[in-house]
């Protein structure tokens, strides 16, 4: 089964929109959305939860104060300044390290696993859909994607392909969604910060050589800037795989949750396609 991460340096590209639409082309897949900060895929996708569990993806100091004899050791000892003047743990500035618990004359402190959001699975008439939550505040998202990325794994059922909903950025949920990857689509918009964010998230791919191809979406409203983003990719061994014009009949679509395929878009539409048909040229 290989795997086809979807991404951008930015937020609001088209990226959701691509692989949503993807779902209902593609046959025999799986969907994994891996923007755990804010999903959104599930929106488009109409589907019953058959797996919901909260996910322990850190560790937070405890002290017992019953067996505490108040040396302050772990309030010196805290870079993080996690222990307060009467000796209590700041949940929000627990970084879970430890260090208060080998300091610790009389084992009063130990670390504890926390909630840190929630996994789900969902069977769709698309077929199976693995995503999560990341509770507000909390850290790991990059542990928590790669835990989505393991829930699908076990509802496979001789599907050919995984279509990744990746994150946004260059951070460390990015490289936890493209990790393993079979293809990266780098889905990118006409502006000179779209030029710039894509050449920072095909860095981060290069890097972990893993080929690399790119959509130009709303590719008609600077065609200079287009005619930039391409150059780059050609100089730089990145094929473009796809231009989709700019409709705002797709926000329309959208709003009425509906991807640009079910809302009867053909020039929109075919343009997916091709994209699909260009990554099965390349190899996959």
């Amino acid at each position: 089964m290989k795997q086809i991460a979807f991404v951008s340096g930015k937020g609001g590209t088209g990226k959701s929109t691509l692989v949503s639409s993807l779902s209902i082309l593609v046959k025999d897949k799986m969907l994994a959305d891996c923007d755990v900060d804010a999903p959104n895929l599930h929106i488009l996708l109409n589907g019953d939860i058959v797996k919901q569990e909260d996910y322990f993806g850190a560790k937070e100091a405890v002290i017992n104060s019953s067996v505490c004899i108040k040396c302050g050791l772990c309030k010196r000892t805290c870079r993080f300044d996690a222990i307060s003047e009467k000796l209590e743990v700041l949940p929000v500035k627990c970084e879970g390290c430890g260090a208060c618990t080998l300091v610790c004359p009389v084992g009063a402190i130990c670390l504890e696993e926390v909630k840190t959001g929630q996994t789900y699975v969902a069977k769709t008439d698309r077929g199976t859909f693995s995503h999560a939550l990341l509770d507000i505040g909390a850290e790991g998202s990059g542990k928590l994607v790669t835990e989505v990325r393991k829930n699908i794994y076990n509802y496979k059922n001789n599907e050919k392909w995984v279509l990744i909903d990746g994150s946004p950025g260059i951070g460390c949920v990015v490289i936890a969604s493209i990790t393993g990857a079979d293809a990266v689509v780098a889905v990118s918009e006409p502006t000179l910060s779209g030029l710039s964010d894509l050449k920072r998230v095909l860095s981060v791919v290069q890097h972990f050589q893993i080929p690399a191809f790119v959509c130009i979406n709303k590719y008609d409203l600077n065609p200079e800037i287009t005619a930039q983003i391409e150059e780059y990719c050609i100089g730089n061994g990145f094929p473009v795989i796809g231009k989709i014009p700019f409709d705002p009949t797709i926000v329309k679509a959208l709003q009425q949750f509906q991807t640009p395929v079910e809302a009867g878009n053909e020039i929109v539409t075919e343009e997916i396609k091709n994209i699909w048909e260009q990554l099965m040229c390349n190899g996959l």
